[in-house]
């Protein structure tokens, strides 16, 4: 895989003159991957990958696989061949491994909290790096929002401020697809419904005043669909779930996830 390449390339330059100058080109080693804190796996099969790009002769047995929980101090991957690739591929397989699996293990924990309502992405994400992340955030069992601007139309706060609600939804339905609006009062929420807005997304609202937008969406129309986001955290989101929303999105999912703790030792090494 591309990416692949160029993270090696990124973190090698010409080469590991650490590694080519203390090891030997002939000594073999055995390794382990550890999680050195519980969380959920993400990247396993990247992190093979990694390796296998400067070695296609290292062997790589995972013990875990992307989705499973692991314990702290828990193998999740072996791995045997040249000393010098391994110790040169370590650092970018761990990068992916960790960033990933943290964004998934985050994830989890809203998901577990949320107990039914969708948990969404947001394209807050690591440039060049959000196909990954966002496929971290399904292992967690989180959904993905559009992954780029053609893929959905979602009208925010700047475009109604160029041209309105009623104007937005109208010159939107040129499109086939369906129209998500952000709104931030009771006012907006009327008046995206009133022109047909398919989704409203409800941005850094007020608990009390979810709760009256839900109540009046309902009222109104059975087909509009709620999302919720904004200021979502681990402490709120139960709450902001129980008011019937349909959706949560939450960036932090991807631009705030801490990376999961995981290491590689050396285990056994043959000159």
């Amino acid at each position: 895989m591309n990416f692949i390449k160029q993270a090696l390339k990124e973190d090698i330059g010409k080469k590991d003159i650490t590694t080519d100058l203390i090891v030997a080109r002939s000594t073999l080693a055995r390794a382990e991957i550890i999680a050195k804190e519980k969380g959920i796996i993400a990247g396993i099969n990247i992190a093979g990958q990694v390796f296998n790009e400067l070695d296609k002769n290292i062997l790589f047995k995972k013990k875990a696989k992307d989705g499973d929980f692991v314990k702290k101090g828990e193998v999740i991957a072996e791995l045997y061949g040249r000393a010098r690739a391994i110790l040169t591929a370590e650092r970018v397989a761990l990068n992916f491994l960790q960033r990933l699996s943290g964004i998934a293990t985050l994830t989890s924990k809203f998901v577990r909290l949320a107990r039914g309502v969708k948990i969404l992405d947001t394209r807050k994400t690591t440039p060049y790096l959000r196909e990954l992340e966002k496929y971290a955030v399904r292992t967690g069992g989180g959904y993905n929002h559009r992954f780029n601007l053609n893929e959905a139309i979602l009208i925010k706060d700047n475009h109604l401020i160029i041209c309105g609600i009623r104007k937005a939804i109208e010159k939107a339905r040129k499109s086939n697809k369906k129209i998500e609006v952000e709104v931030k009062n009771l006012e907006e929420v009327k008046e995206a419904l009133k022109f047909g807005a398919d989704v409203l997304l409800l941005d850094n609202i007020k608990i009390n005043e979810i709760k009256k937008a839900v109540k009046l969406v309902r009222k109104k129309s059975k087909k509009t669909m709620i999302e919720v986001s904004g200021g979502v955290n681990l402490k709120n989101i139960r709450h902001i779930a129980k008011t019937g929303v349909d959706f949560i999105s939450i960036g932090a999912l991807t631009h705030s996830a801490n990376a999961l703790d995981i290491s590689l030792e050396i285990v056994e090494v043959k000159k």
